[in-house]
Parts: C-alpha cells; sequence; structure tokens
C-alpha cells in the first residue's frame, strides 16, 4: 500500500489538486564595464583566491559565487563584498567569469 492509497483511506472525500510544476529562473548577472580584480593570498600559511570589484547586488554576486564553487568544486566563502576561493584558481577563475561577459584584471603573484 503506497502513500496515497493511504491517503484515500484517511480522507475518502478529499480530490486531490493536480502538482504545478515549479519554474526556476535564470537570473541575468549584471555585466559591469569595470573589470573585477582577481588576486592570489596566503591566509595563515595557505593559498587563496579573492575576487573583488563587483559593483551590482550583493545577491547577484552570492549567486556569482555559488556558481563559481560549483564549477570548480572548491570552497569558499562570501565577506565584505569579495568571493574568497580556497586555493589559487585565478586563471580558471579569470576563464569562467570572461565566458559570461565580464572583464577581469589579474593582481599579484
Amino acid at each position: 500500500m503506497d502513500l496515497q492509497d493511504q491517503l484515500k483511506n484517511l480522507f475518502p472525500e478529499h480530490i486531490p489538486t493536480p502538482e504545478e510544476e515549479i519554474v526556476k529562473e535564470e537570473k541575468e548577472l549584471w555585466i559591469q564595464k569595470e573589470p573585477m580584480i582577481c588576486k592570489f593570498e596566503k591566509r595563515k600559511g595557505k593559498p587563496t583566491t579573492i575576487i573583488e570589484g563587483y559593483e551590482g547586488d550583493d545577491e547577484d554576486f552570492k549567486i556569482l559565487a555559488k556558481e563559481i564553487k560549483t564549477k570548480l568544486s572548491v570552497g569558499g566563502s562570501f565577506k565584505d563584498g569579495a568571493i574568497i576561493i580556497q586555493g589559487d584558481y585565478r586563471d580558471k577563475i579569470m576563464k569562467i567569469l570572461q565566458e559570461k561577459g565580464f572583464k577581469t584584471k589579474r593582481v599579484g603573484g
């Protein structure tokens, strides 16, 4: 006996409504004219890549951070208007950003 049969036994007069499909829309990121800065730092002896300089909404920047972390399969965070990625991934991150239409600038090392 599956769940639907059990529900029919408990509530015989209930008529189930058809489930609505949830459509997830892709959010368009705001493309800026100024380049985003992609720099390398060592924090507590560990390499990190920091992306700064996004002039759009913080929510858009958080979406971009999540997308970068997912594509590279690395950890990271979003703090104080900067994306902090664990490891030195400047070249790969710059390539991802340029494919999305952003201008990038490499800083450090």
